[in-house]
């Protein structure tokens, strides 16, 4: 027991040296360079191992959280020709993952190249290009020890060696590195600074899984052979002539079988030529190739629905689920990985293209797995709901004041993405209650003040008066002056008097009370976004600005889901600009400005 610290059986022999698995060992064995380059080249297997994570995690990018002007300057930096980090950071990563390792040299303007970067002295349009580099282009010197060195663990100096000769001496305060599969006990790497290849650990699958998909192929003109017993063969094997003559004969039979699609055979009795057609059955070979390409992809931590771009089929198929997990995990590699390591570039590019390093300035990934905009509205609804719901008072006393719910579903509103800038909107204009109402608006909570006492009224006369009605529901534009504006600047002349959305057409009758009211009296759409001025109707006569509203999508869904018709394929918000009239469309410039919408308006449809 002192020396065996493992399970023994002396009668069936289990772990003792009768056991087959006492031999069994793991040991290393390094797949050679040219070999790796060779895979990535030739297999699909495994340049889709080599490629697909960096290709994920580089797909969608950052978002930049600052001042438009801002992150107009950093992403101008980032997609400069020479920088182009976005490409840049990909090519390094699937390198790296490759090779075991590679690095993106940062030419700022500010010291020479073997000089510690100070940041601090970094300013506007100092950073010049980014290029990357495999391991097998450069060298370096000792490794830093110092634990107290913020470089510790990382080379002296980094060198490269150019086409005539001369060497470049780098500082590592202007290096990026990147690493492949980490080696975590150091003193068994062959280098400190890199690590494995990606596909040194999934080597052993991706052979199996190739060669199962080369021996099926080759059994593919194998299915179907002839087989053709011959009395005395040997006999006629013996000599050339009889030889000779037995290949005559059956290239001659396999003529006519090809010419009257039979085989005729000399027969005599139990001594006669006999002939059989064997077949391999195929049936079981899917199934088998798809799981030594599971395993391929399982051992490349990548689901097979996505390494194979294929969705799964049947009963229970879980494929959006397993997508979804992958992509959280690339999420969490982002932020905990690919972060860290662009630290180093994002704090020269932000002082590049600002000139100083703004502390508010911060960036987020952008999500992979993105929402359709059925669910976003549904979010968007779920929480307005929600939001609306814990607001009140219980004996007297308010439990959640109304402001402080706001700013929560302002802030969870940007985060889904719903309403982008939102926050910054509010900061500048204030809450509603906070502002001194304009005409129109006054004029609108007239109306919607109007409209309320009606329906109260009508819900007192439900009994009597409750029948089905036409439905026309719409939304007046507030700031309708900026918008027509812009128009006249687009050349618009006939500019409709009443700009505003329309929600509901209905020409079934349905009971209004039964669609209910948005929960917003005011709706405002920030500025930006998908904007197209297009030519709406039949024959094109409405001249409308096409525009993106989640509340608007979401109230038109409800009241068609409480019986209103609707006499279009679907539903796109737009303000209807002019009708008739000539007007190049191709030259007009989308109005990009806010959007502020009245309370929604109940009426009849008429059909003027």
């Amino acid at each position: 027991m002192l020396l065996f610290d493992r399970l023994q059986n002396l009668v069936s022999g289990l772990g003792t040296a009768k056991d087959k698995k006492v031999g069994t060992v793991f040991a290393f064995a390094p797949v050679d360079p040219q070999q790796l380059n060779a895979m990535h080249r030739s297999d699909w297997m495994a340049r889709k191992v080599v490629d697909i994570i960096p290709d994920d995690m580089t797909r969608e990018w950052r978002e930049w959280k600052a001042d438009e002007a801002v992150v107009e300057a950093i992403e101008k930096v980032e997609r400069a020709p020479q920088i182009n980090i976005q490409a840049k950071v990909n090519e390094a990563m699937q390198l790296a993952r490759l090779r075991g390792g590679a690095v993106l040299v940062l030419g700022v303007k500010s010291g020479s190249p073997d000089q510690e970067l100070v940041l601090e002295r970094v300013g506007k349009d100092a950073l010049k290009y980014a290029h990357v580099l495999g391991r097998d282009q450069v060298s370096y010197t000792d490794i830093i020890r110092d634990v107290t060195s913020p470089y510790y663990g990382e080379p002296t100096m980094w060198r490269v060696n150019g086409s005539n000769g001369q060497q470049v001496d780098i500082h590592p305060s202007r290096v990026i590195r990147f690493v492949g599969a980490p080696i975590l006990d150091k003193t068994q790497a062959e280098t400190e600074v890199w690590g494995d290849s990606i596909l040194q650990i999934v080597y052993d699958a991706l052979q199996n899984a190739a060669s199962s998909q080369e021996h099926t192929a080759s059994l593919i003109p194998e299915a179907k052979t002839d087989v053709i017993y011959i009395p005395r063969l040997s006999e006629y094997l013996q000599n050339a002539t009889t030889t000779k003559k037995l290949t005559e004969r059956f290239t001659y039979a396999n003529t006519l079988k090809s010419m009257f699609n039979m085989l005729l055979l000399e027969g005599n009795g139990t001594d006669g030529e006999k002939w059989e057609q064997k077949t391999i059955n195929l049936a079981q070979f899917p199934e088998l190739l798809r799981e030594y390409l599971q395993v391929a992809a399982g051992a490349a931590d990548i689901p097979l629905v996505r390494f194979l771009q294929d969705a799964p089929s049947g009963l229970g198929s879980n494929g959006e689920v397993t997508l979804k997990n992958y992509y959280d995990k690339i999420s969490a590699d982002q932020r905990n990985k690919l972060s860290p390591a662009l630290w180093r570039f994002d704090e020269i590019c932000i002082r590049s293209a600002t000139g100083q390093r703004d502390p508010a300035v911060y960036y987020e990934w952008a999500p992979l797995y993105t929402q359709t905009e059925k669910e976003r509205a549904e979010v968007f609804k779920i929480n307005t709901e929600a939001a609306r719901a814990i607001v009140g008072t219980v004996a007297g006393q308010e439990l959640i004041t109304r402001e402080a719910v706001s700013k929560a579903l302002i802030s969870r509103i940007e985060e889904d993405g719903n309403l982008p800038g939102l926050a910054v909107a509010v900061e500048e204009y204030g809450l509603i209650e906070e502002q001194e109402p304009t005409i129109e608006e006054e004029a609108a909570a007239l109306a919607l003040e109007t409209a309320r006492r009606e329906q109260r009224a009508g819900g007192r006369r439900q009994q009597q008066d409750a029948a089905p009605r036409t439905l026309y529901v719409r939304r007046d534009v507030l700031n309708r002056a900026e918008i027509v504006r812009w128009a006249k600047e687009q050349g618009f002349t006939d500019i409709v008097p009443d700009l505003h959305v329309t929600i509901a057409h209905s020409r079934q009758p349905i009971d209004w009370f039964a669609v209910g009211t948005s929960w917003a009296d005011r709706l405002e759409i920030g500025a930006g976004g998908p904007r197209q001025v297009d030519a709406l109707g039949q024959n094109g006569e409405y001249k409308a600005l096409l525009i993106t509203a989640p509340e608007l999508v979401w109230r038109h869904r409800e009241i068609i889901e409480n019986g209103a018709s609707w006499d279009w394929p679907e539903y796109q918000p737009h303000i209807s600009i002019q009708i008739g009239g000539d007007i190049d469309l191709s030259q007009v410039e989308p109005y990009r400005g806010k959007i502020i919408l009245g309370p929604e308006i109940f009426e009849q449809l008429r059909e003027d």
